[in-house]
């Protein structure tokens, strides 16, 4: 499905992450991915998993840090001259705002969960357009709990709901340059972002029970998502919020 496309992948952490589970699919259907670490804590875990998939580029990426970001797409531009795809797989909150309530959230808290989990997606998405020329595809995660309110996801709730809303914006505006924008929407899953939520295991738990698919979802199979909305054959498709949750969604 990817055959000769180029994608950057902002996100893996380790080898649980859902950025992972894409691009190892990614890369299977054929593509060359550019992938990120966050700092040098993280680049022992990410760079094992960057030589498993060969990415030709392999860089740090601080959202927060322009003169990285600058140096990024400035590899990508001279090494392929081009951009056929980008999956924003990242969110932050500061513990004592997560964990506590959105009514207490500091200031500071909140518009730092919001900078780092929702507007780098759009800084991506602006530097991403020009290496666009024949379109592309801008995917971002995001979860339930932006529709309806979840116990102890606190502040990631309204800020994954402006990430949703930021996708349907670019959507529109990037359409018509045939840049497609979505968010995935996956079920609970114990990533390395997901372990700083209060009683996630509990949510893991319920989501088995009540799924009608009575599983949860692998990052494997959000990865063959992932790679059918970053292809030509998704081209009909953009603005969405994708569920893949075995269908716990649909619940009551």
């Amino acid at each position: 499905m990817l055959e000769g496309k180029k994608g950057l992948i902002v996100g893996i952490a380790n080898e649980m992450s859902i950025a992972w589970g894409c691009a190892r699919v990614f890369k299977r259907e054929g593509a060359d991915i550019a992938v990120t670490y966050l700092n040098d804590k993280a680049k022992r875990f990410v760079e094992p998993l960057a030589n498993q998939i060969n990415a030709p580029i392999f860089a740090p990426l601080d959202v927060r840090n322009v003169a990285q970001a600058d140096a990024l797409f400035a590899e990508i531009e001279q090494k392929w001259g081009k951009l056929d795809f980008v999956l924003h797989s990242i969110a932050f909150a500061p513990a004592d705002d997560l964990h506590g309530r959105v009514t207490d959230c500091s200031r500071d808290g909140f518009l730092a969960a919001m900078d780092i989990s929702c507007h780098s997606f759009a800084r991506l998405a602006k530097r991403a357009e020009p290496l666009m020329s024949d379109g592309g595809a801008l995917l971002t995660v995001t979860y339930m709990g932006s529709e309806r309110v979840i116990d102890h996801y606190g502040v990631m709730g309204p800020v994954k709901a402006a990430l949703e809303s930021t996708t349907r914006y670019m959507a529109a505006e990037l359409g018509p340059k045939g840049i497609r924008c979505h968010a995935i929407s996956p079920g609970p899953l114990l990533t390395r972002a997901a372990s700083g939520i209060a009683e996630f295991q509990h949510l893991m738990d319920q989501a088995t029970d009540r799924a009608p698919s009575r599983r949860l979802v692998t990052i494997d199979e959000i990865g063959e998502l992932a790679a059918f909305l970053a292809s030509d054959r998704a081209k009909s498709l953009t603005g969405d919020v994708v569920h893949i949750d075995g269908g716990y969604n649909i619940m009551g």
